[in-house]
């Protein structure tokens, strides 16, 4: 059986992409093979992508994929990014508590597309989201 969650390897940044293109939700977590709460978390988090079945989790190692994650500021771990389409809706470190991270996604996905615009635009934080953390932009940017 394989896992409802993939990891951004080289060859899968295509995948990513015809996701976002599909205008699908894409739960990204943003962590290092080194850190201990990284790999505590994993299991986690791919049991949240078998919960969530109608949106695409991706895990991805900030170190493997150092040249995707470009400018994006990683400060703790675990980091999420959750984005619909072209929208990043959140970008941040968490706790590493499942039902945490299953209200942050569920908060994020009942949003309305104008609300989520809105809240896009809503902050010179939110606005630097969308220019540094968009996995389609930095999709693009790596493929340059």
């Amino acid at each position: 059986m394989s896992s409802p969650c993939l990891t951004l390897e080289n060859d899968k940044h295509a995948q990513l992409a015809e996701w976002l293109d599909g205008n699908a939700w894409v739960v990204a977590c943003l962590c290092a093979a080194w850190c201990d709460t990284c790999r505590s978390y994993r299991s986690g988090f791919e049991r949240l992508a078998g919960m969530h079945t109608d949106k695409h989790f991706i895990w991805i190692d900030v170190e493997d994929q150092s040249d995707f994650i470009g400018d994006i500021d990683v400060e703790n771990f675990p980091t999420l990014l959750i984005q619909r389409g072209d929208v990043v809706a959140f970008f941040g470190p968490v706790l590493p508590d499942m039902k945490l991270a299953d209200r942050l996604i569920h908060a994020q996905t009942e949003l309305s597309d104008e609300e989520l615009r809105r809240q896009a635009a809503s902050s010179p934080e939110r606005a630097e989201w969308q220019r540094i953390c968009n996995l389609r932009t930095r999709i693009s940017e790596t493929s340059r």
